[in-house]
């Protein structure tokens, strides 16, 4: 089994479309959310499931108001990928289930 594949521009673009807050920064996607301290570290137990699971993680920067997750594909030369796409719905999911808010 090989490296993942990097994606071009437009296909960052495409997927990107479809993950409304989410931004591109460099070589990764980054969301931030407004949620309470406690709940957002309930989301964090989750997400590291979650994450365990389909062995691809995020990183997940924590605040008393807030949570951002940033997120590439270090296999792939720190470049984004599907994967990264698909971990990022995930985390929308988690976050949602977690009655956060959204900082647009």
């Amino acid at each position: 089994m090989g490296a993942p594949t990097p994606l071009s521009d437009e296909a960052i673009a495409e997927h990107l479309a479809g993950l409304p807050g989410w931004e591109r920064k460099g070589d990764e996607i980054t969301r931030t959310y407004g949620i309470r301290y406690h709940a957002a570290v309930a989301a964090i137990v989750t997400i590291a499931d979650r994450s365990r699971r389909i062995q691809h993680h995020a990183d997940l920067d924590l605040r008393i108001d807030h949570l951002r997750a940033s997120i590439t594909t270090h296999d792939a030369g720190h470049r984004l990928t599907v994967a990264d796409f698909d971990l990022a719905h995930r985390i929308d999911a988690i976050v949602a289930a977690h009655q956060a808010l959204p900082l647009d």
